[in-house]
């Protein structure tokens, strides 16, 4: 079966509350969507999103690399399309451009067999509860809003970004704890450090929250992506489980964080990753006893759904991080998916 064609287009969404991490912040969801069509009439989507942890995929660098590489795709058959991705990711520094289009292509190729995405990946679950971030607002009043929001859609777990810069972080940090306690009978904390921490600062901050009594389920990405001495460090002293994330993208990152010890488990983002290597990034870190998590970007249900699909298929994760469309006003679906609460139905 060829590829007739390949079309995309940009599309800007605003956001519930302002997103705000280490990184940066943005009120605005921008993406790129992707649409390959094929000659019998089947099609794939695909997203490929905007995120400060990618600063060179801009809105106007992916439409340029798209422009570039479509023609590589137009003509040939949707069966080799793996292989040319693979030479792209190679030769370009766009990840998350190849995964928006891996997608695209891999959905497409699946509408000729007639398969569901979910059972591709495995077919194991149909439903998922996702955790909810609470962004690093600092400012009272849009911070309890917020809150008052995502309690009532009734989350259970909560994972809130943090600066890097202890006091501050901590000041956030009571003021969910406290808002939580007084309005949920239980609940759980997770926190994203989003690269703002080194190690001595991170390791100062555990024991801070631990003298506060704030049990804390995992600690995500706290260090700098390449601060490799720092996670060994922090990995072997710190009393919660590190996950990482701006670190890991590719399959020899993974290899990496096995071999060199430093984390406790990963975050796989089929944003960054794309569908195949995932898919080996897997199979990597269950084989050596990472703990795994998906999460997502800030993305409509066009490309969080193959998050979805992915952990649903594969039951295999033991954090899920789904949450981006809560950020999006209006209802949000995306083929057979629908939310209702915190879960997602497949």
């Amino acid at each position: 079966m060829k590829i007739r064609n390949i079309q995309f287009k940009t599309i800007s969404r605003p956001l519930r509350t302002l997103f705000s991490t280490s990184l940066g912040r943005k009120s605005v969801l921008s993406s790129v969507l992707v649409k390959t069509l094929l000659e019998d009439g089947s099609e794939g989507l695909g997203e490929v999103p905007t995120s400060f942890a990618v600063p060179q995929e801009s809105l106007e660098d992916i439409q340029k690399i798209l422009t570039q590489i479509i023609p590589l795709f137009i003509a040939r058959t949707i069966e080799g399309y793996q292989r040319r991705i693979q030479t792209l990711r190679k030769t370009y520094d766009m990840p998350m451009t190849m995964s928006g289009l891996e997608t695209s292509l891999f959905r497409a190729k699946l509408a000729t067999e007639g398969k569901s995405e979910r059972d591709w990946w495995g077919g194991k679950l149909n439903r998922l509860e996702t955790d909810i971030t609470i962004p690093f607002i600092t400012a009272r009043e849009p911070l309890e809003k917020w809150l008052r929001h995502v309690t009532r859609i009734g989350f259970c777990t909560y994972k809130v970004k943090v600066s890097g810069t202890i006091e501050a972080d901590l000041k956030l940090l009571r003021l969910v704890w406290k808002y939580l306690d007084e309005h949920l009978p239980t609940f759980i904390l997770r926190i994203d450090g989003n690269q703002g921490y080194t190690a001595k600062s991170y390791l100062r901050m555990a024991d801070r929250l631990a003298k506060e009594g704030m049990w804390v389920e995992l600690f995500e990405q706290p260090l700098p992506k390449h601060d490799f001495e720092g996670m060994r460090t922090v990995k072997k002293r710190s009393p919660m489980p590190i996950i990482l994330d701006e670190s890991v993208f590719t399959v020899e990152d993974v290899r990496r964080v096995i071999e060199d010890d430093l984390g406790d488990g990963i975050n796989i983002k089929l944003a960054k990753s794309g569908i195949a290597q995932a898919r080996t990034m897997i199979r990597l870190a269950r084989r050596h006893n990472l703990r795994l998590m998906i999460g997502c970007m800030t993305e409509t249900m066009v490309g969080l759904s193959a998050g979805i699909h992915c952990a649903a298929g594969t039951g295999k994760f033991d954090f899920i991080d789904l949450d981006g469309v809560y950020f999006l006003h209006g209802k949000q679906s995306f083929g057979k998916i629908r939310n209702e609460g915190p879960e997602y139905i497949l």
